[in-house]
């Protein structure tokens, strides 16, 4: 039997659409600049949420836009209680998610294994031909 989504999985679905909004209409901090939203993830309790973004830009702009998003949790909860019908908001606990760098590096090191090889052993492109 399928598993449907589980409640918390909605509720952090829409915290995500939400928090899109709100960050890009509402939240007036210039740290915090183009932002994208990665995932929400709820507890079971709905009393917490890692909320994963992702920034473009070097070391210090992702230390900004993590420090500018975290300063503005309280507003955008507040703000969330007001958009959502929940008996409780949850925290919210902003994680920058790596996960595309992780991949862009791991790609790049399969690449240059392959060039490798294929410098080694230049015969064998001919007989896969």
């Amino acid at each position: 039997m399928p598993r449907d989504f589980s409640r918390t999985e909605r509720v952090g679905d829409q915290i995500q659409r939400e928090l899109a909004e709100l960050i890009r209409m509402e939240l007036k901090d210039p740290r915090v600049g183009m932002v994208t939203l990665a995932g929400v993830e709820v507890s079971r309790d709905l009393a917490h949420a890692k909320v994963w973004f992702t920034v473009l830009g070097s070391e210090q702009q992702i230390a900004d836009t993590t420090e500018g998003l975290q300063r503005a949790a309280g507003f955008l909860r507040r703000e969330l209680g007001r958009r959502m019908r929940l008996r409780t908001v949850p925290h919210l606990h902003f994680q920058y998610d790596d996960t595309q760098e992780k991949g862009a590096r791991l790609s790049a090191l399969i690449d240059k294994a392959v060039a490798e090889d294929r410098a080694r052993h230049p015969d064998d492109d001919e007989d896969r031909s």
